[in-house]
């Protein structure tokens, strides 16, 4: 993967395939890597463009606060250096933060929307709070210890060990600053729900049927508001993408096909 820098920052990026782009954005507390089966499995037909945020995955150095407006600033430079003018933007969890904060900047870059395991309203006071004290023990107990907290709340009880291992390993690449930053930037996003009403292009909720971070129910207001259809992925919890690759990228494939060819994109060296 290369590396590209905007702003402070330098930002790790993958640019795959050609076709119709699509461009994905990971979870909390992953990197980009979480996409690789649908990297793998959409860039037979499509460009796919993945990016790690600033502080996880590859891309140096972490800031204090990753807030989804700031990732969301790069994620619209990363495309404009690349030549993509449109592009379908999926998002899983604290990736679909980010797609809401980039719609709210560059709406007309959207040719689809795609939210997974997300949700659009803010956290209460209790939910920051948390936050914050998480980043801070993140700092002080390393990311051994994010794993340990996380998994049980990432992955749906049929998950195998072969998936635990590999979320394990991927939450194991990141440093306790990324991890902080992010959740700090989180704690601080604004209330996307009165957005959703604004959404203009095609969409698409995502969810697994044992996602317990962002049940179900929640996947099902968003999918109301937006007039949309819910896609749920059978037995998996939060990460569905981990759970049940084919299927997930199965439904990004099907909703693409569902939208109006654009003319195929260009691919100028990164600047």
């Amino acid at each position: 993967m290369p590396n590209i820098r905007i702003g402070d920052t330098q930002l790790h990026y993958e640019d795959v395939g050609r076709g119709p782009a699509i461009f994905l954005l990971h979870a909390f507390p992953l990197h980009s890597g979480m996409w690789q089966p649908q990297v793998e499995l959409l860039s037979r037909e499509h460009r796919v463009i993945t990016m790690d945020y600033r502080g996880l995955g590859e891309s140096r150095p972490a800031p204090e606060v990753a807030t989804m407006e700031l990732l969301a600033a790069d994620a619209a430079e990363l495309l404009a250096r690349l030549g993509v003018v449109h592009a379908t933007v999926a998002g899983l969890s604290m990736g679909g933060y980010v797609a809401l904060a980039l719609y709210r900047r560059s709406p007309q870059l959207f040719r689809g929307l795609v939210l997974a395991d997300t949700k659009a309203g803010p956290d209460t006071a209790e939910g920051r709070d948390a936050r914050h004290k998480f980043a801070q023990d993140a700092v002080v107990n390393g990311m051994g210890w994010v794993a340990d907290q996380m998994i049980p709340k990432l992955l749906g009880p049929n998950a195998g060990p072969e998936v635990v291992r590999r979320v394990r390993a991927l939450i194991g690449e990141n440093g306790p600053a990324g991890v902080a930053a992010a959740q700090r930037g989180m704690a601080a996003r604004p209330d996307s729900e009165p957005l959703l009403k604004c959404v203009r292009c095609p969409s698409l909720v995502i969810v697994g049927s044992e996602d317990t971070l962002t049940p179900p129910a929640l996947s099902e207001a968003m999918a109301a508001t937006l007039q949309t259809r819910v896609a749920v992925i059978p037995g998996a919890g939060h990460l569905a993408n981990l759970e049940n690759p084919k299927l997930f990228a199965g439904e990004i494939a099907c909703f693409m096909a569902g939208l109006e060819t654009p003319r195929r994109s260009q691919r100028p060296p990164p600047q």
